[in-house]
Order: structure tokens, then C-alpha cells, then sequence
């Protein structure tokens, strides 16, 4: 559980106002169930996903967890970053998996979907979408029920089973090459399905 307790350079689980945050979400909790669904609920409906507010913010694309707090807006995976820097800061184990699903809805180009999981007690790993919620979406903290924002609708969308302690590469180097959301969306990160990937019947 280490690697899913650690501090790295996106995950800044030690910065100041990332551990002053997460106190605070934890304060008057006693469990680490309702600590997880305080920073769930915190992350998902203070932080504005850029894609749903660009019009408004402008051109902001963040990653590491502290700068997505700082800014108040991030991509599905910036705001996963916070959501684990946070759980982290409570000393709950935590980390990032990603869904593949079509950017339109309708087929190809597909792209990964950042999703956060948490280890709680007597429920083992579960996963939450701090993506923030909209007409149509509606992801939810239901323990041991999962309510993602999105369902697989399309062949070759899948649920990819790892849990990682850290964000991939490619999500790393999405997030901080571009600096405006039309380059992000037309780059947004993707990768090949090997053959258990792809779920037989959706």
C-alpha cells in the first residue's frame, strides 16, 4: 500500500494547502468512508472540469494535484489528481484507473477517461469520478455500488481493471504540452486494447 500512500510530483499529497484542504474535509470524520466521500463530493463540485467551463475560465489546463486546487478547474485526470493527493493527505490508500470510451459517442476517436479508487475498509478498492456532474452525468459516492459518470456504450469502450499509483505518461504529457483546451481535445490521450481488455458483450 505504500506506492497508493506516496508523494510524488503530480500527486503532491505534502503540499501545504493540499494537506490544509484535506483536514478540513476531514474534520468532525471519524471514518475513512466518510472522509472519502467528503473529498469526493468536495473535488467533484468545487473543482470545474475545464472541458465544461471553458467558455468562462479560458485556456487553463492544470495536472499536478496542487495547481488543480490553485486554478479551480482541471480535465477528468487533473481532478483525479487531486481527488488522490487528498485521500493521500488523509493516509487513505489511493489511486488512478481509466476508462476507454469514444470521444463522441459514436465510435472512433477514443480516449481515456480518468477515474480515481479508493481502499476502504470492508469494501476493498472502489472506484469514483470526481469529473463533476451535468445534464445526463450523474456519478455518485454509493459504496459498494459504483456510479461512474459514464457506462459503456460503444464496442471497443472498456473498463481497464489497473489501478495505478501514479498517472500514466501520456496523461502527464497531454496535460503539460498543450496550454489551450482545443489542442487537448484534439490530442485527448488514447491507447490500443490487448485482447482482455475488450469486454465481450456490452
Amino acid at each position: 500500500m505504500h506506492a497508493y500512500l506516496n508523494a510524488s510530483d503530480y500527486i503532491d499529497c505534502q503540499h501545504p494547502e493540499v494537506v490544509e484542504l484535506a483536514a478540513r474535509l476531514a474534520e468532525g470524520l471519524s471514518s475513512p468512508l466518510g472522509i472519502a466521500e467528503s473529498c469526493f463530493v468536495w473535488v467533484r463540485d468545487t473543482i470545474l472540469h475545464t472541458g465544461d467551463y471553458r467558455d468562462s475560465m479560458g485556456d487553463i489546463i492544470t495536472c499536478r494535484a496542487s495547481d488543480v486546487l490553485r486554478e479551480g478547474t482541471g480535465y477528468c485526470f487533473a481532478k483525479s489528481h487531486l481527488l488522490v493527493a487528498l485521500l493521500r493527505a488523509n493516509s487513505i490508500p489511493a489511486g488512478l484507473c481509466y476508462q476507454r470510451l469514444s470521444r463522441d459517442d459514436n465510435g472512433p476517436p477514443f480516449c481515456l477517461h480518468g477515474l480515481a479508487a479508493v481502499k476502504l475498509p470492508d469494501y476493498g478498492w472502489y472506484r469514483i469520478d470526481p469529473r463533476g456532474n451535468k445534464p445526463g452525468v450523474q456519478a455518485e459516492f454509493t459504496p459498494p455500488v459504483e456510479q461512474l459518470a459514464f457506462s459503456l456504450s460503444v464496442a471497443e469502450e472498456a473498463d481497464l481493471v489497473e489501478i495505478w499509483p501514479e498517472p500514466l505518461p501520456i496523461i502527464v504529457e497531454t496535460l503539460t504540452r498543450y496550454d489551450n483546451h482545443a489542442d487537448v481535445w484534439s490530442n485527448l490521450p488514447d491507447i490500443e486494447l490487448i485482447a482482455q481488455d475488450i469486454p465481450h458483450e456490452l
